[in-house]
């Protein structure tokens, strides 16, 4: 997992990695076409990912609530690392500044998912495109998200945007 490296005399507190990575395809019906999003999405990641439920009718585009119309898959660790870097090599390692949100978090999408580096073209599954998240975290971050004794993160420990975006030139990344 990639963590900002720590120089002696700073607090290790401080250093960034990536939380998570979350990738979603979104198909917008259920049956066929989200089964085969789904073998897209598990060949593309490698976990099993879950479907998605509507939240609400929509009946000119025929959606029920409750109808599975999209599928996604969270990554952690040396998976989500690996992932990230063949969806920033598929952008060209260019991420707009726009994407990163004041919480340290971005997000980008992909047209069509065969843009990834090592995929195929498989004509019976087809094409889809996909939007990925990223988290990026500090060490301690885990206290305001744990089912005991939650707390709040102080504001110095939390990723601001800026950091974020100094995280990913590390990375490799280019901020456009």
């Amino acid at each position: 997992m990639i963590a900002a490296t720590v120089e002696k005399g700073q607090n290790p507190m401080r250093r960034m990695s990536i939380g998570k990575v979350v990738v979603n395809i979104a198909v917008g019906r259920s049956g066929e076409p989200l089964e085969k999003a789904k073998t897209v999405l598990k060949s593309l990641v490698g976990v099993n990912p879950s479907e998605r439920q509507a939240k609400k009718t929509i009946r000119e585009f025929g959606i029920r609530k409750g109808e599975p119309i999209a599928v996604m898959a969270t990554l952690r660790g040396g998976a989500a690392e690996a992932f990230l870097r063949r969806a920033l090599q598929a952008l060209g390692n260019r991420i707009s500044a726009s994407a990163f949100d004041d919480n340290g978090n971005f997000s980008f999408g992909l047209k069509e998912h065969i843009e990834l580096p090592g995929v195929r073209y498989d004509p019976e599954l087809g094409i889809y495109g996909m939007n990925v998240s990223v988290s990026i975290v500090r060490p301690g971050y885990r206290v305001a998200l744990r089912r005991r004794r939650r707390a709040k993160v102080g504001a110095r420990q939390r990723v601001r945007a800026d950091e974020a975006i100094e995280f990913m030139r590390r990375f490799g990344a280019e901020i456009v």
